[in-house]
């Protein structure tokens, strides 16, 4: 283990002694009007066994596409759970399903926060649909940053917390920094913060090594994760997001969320994928990944390659703006992630596949020979 990461985590550990264990009721960090909801109950929410004649639904009897798209679908999507469960080992009542792992951000805010009274914890930098969706939901942020070396600060995030601090999010790997936050860090948080944490793992099949915090639920009570099948398994198009928690959560994630949240499409090119599986696709990414970061270390403008365990990876230049925009003028797109907390003169670089990162590298290569020309006339 990193000498540093040693001293963190011996650091976190004597704080444990001198915290108070957090004991709470979840339904009491429920707004109240969502205890009460009775949620929609749709037509194939009331139907259960088999028929051939539907005429419940108000739907269009008439398949004018023949792929069944005039029925609408399974609301809680029991076939994708059902496979998700056997593949992730987490039973089916604790998952939960929705249009991207946002649409899961937003339904965490409507159950657990009242509007301009609740509050949030994020710890910039870090993904930006946190903060989106606290403004939307009239939410104030309470900001702590990362350290220097983008790890969480968790005495100095319980000091921050007030007793309205319902959500606390974490995001590892982290976007845009691409580190894994420190695991002993994640677990005081666990144990000691009044609210719920979310521990955002969108990027969690790029680390490799790591298991997830979804096997460790029935520890905390107060635990959701949340995962996609927009990175690792290349369906960003289909939007399918995961969120894992207790049994409690889940049911108030089903009660809020809208009937049918998740199309017949989706649920089809789901299935699909997970009998094709991932064939290496993941493993290939690691290694462009490596490649990236050691064919970046040799050009004159790259101050530091962060360490990255997503599908990314975070660069610090001399001048990312000039960078940004020659990439952009010969057709290749980064992020610019320069205005984030610090994150000054960073780009966040996607890692594409080996005939994309050939054209980036060669770019990036031809940058730095007119640079050391026009400094060498």
């Amino acid at each position: 283990m990193d000498k540093s990461i040693k001293i963190r985590v011996q650091s976190i550990k004597s704080v444990f002694h001198h915290a108070k264990q957090a004991t709470m009721q979840i339904q009491n960090l429920v707004r109240k009007n969502i205890q009460n909801l009775k949620p929609y109950s749709s037509a194939r929410s009331e139907f259960s066994g088999t028929a051939s004649v539907f005429l419940d639904a108000n739907e269009n009897g008439h398949d004018l596409f023949g792929e069944a798209l005039n029925r609408y679908p399974d609301p809680l999507q029991l076939a994708v759970k059902q496979r998700i469960a056997k593949l992730k080992g987490i039973p089916v009542e604790s998952i939960f399903l929705g249009n991207g792992s946002d649409e899961a951000i937003d339904l965490l805010f409507r159950i657990f926060c009242e509007p301009g009274v609740d509050e949030a914890i994020t710890c910039p930098p870090t993904y930006g649909m946190y903060r989106v969706q606290a403004d939307i939901h009239g939410t104030p942020i309470r900001q702590v940053l990362l350290t220097e070396d983008f790890q969480l600060r968790p005495q100095a995030m319980l000091e921050a917390a007030s007793p309205n601090t319902k959500l606390l999010f974490l995001c590892s790997p982290n976007n845009p920094t691409g580190n894994l936050l420190d695991p002993a860090a994640i677990e005081f948080l666990l144990r000691y913060f009044q609210g719920i944490v979310v521990v955002d793992e969108a990027y969690i099949d790029f680390a490799e090594g790591t298991k997830s915090w979804s096997q460790r639920l029935a520890e905390f009570p107060n635990l959701v994760v949340l995962q996609t099948l927009s990175k690792a398994w290349a369906l960003a198009g289909a939007r399918l997001g995961m969120a894992f928690a207790s049994p409690e959560i889940i049911h108030y994630l089903n009660t809020v969320k809208s009937p049918y949240n998740v199309g017949l499409p989706t649920q089809r090119a789901v299935l699909s994928a997970f009998e094709t599986g991932l064939d290496g696709t993941v493993s290939t990414i690691i290694a462009e990944r490596k490649r990236l970061e050691i064919a970046g270390v040799g050009f004159d403008f790259v101050e530091k390659i962060y360490p990255s365990d997503a599908n990314f990876l975070l660069i610090k230049m001399e001048d990312s703006a000039l960078i940004f925009n020659y990439l952009k003028q010969n057709g290749v797109v980064v992020r610019d992630r320069s205005r984030e907390p610090l994150c000054e003169g960073c780009l966040r670089i996607t890692v594409g596949t080996p005939s994309e990162n050939d054209r980036l590298l060669a770019l990036m290569a031809a940058f730095n020979s007119s640079t050391i020309q026009s400094s060498n006339p």
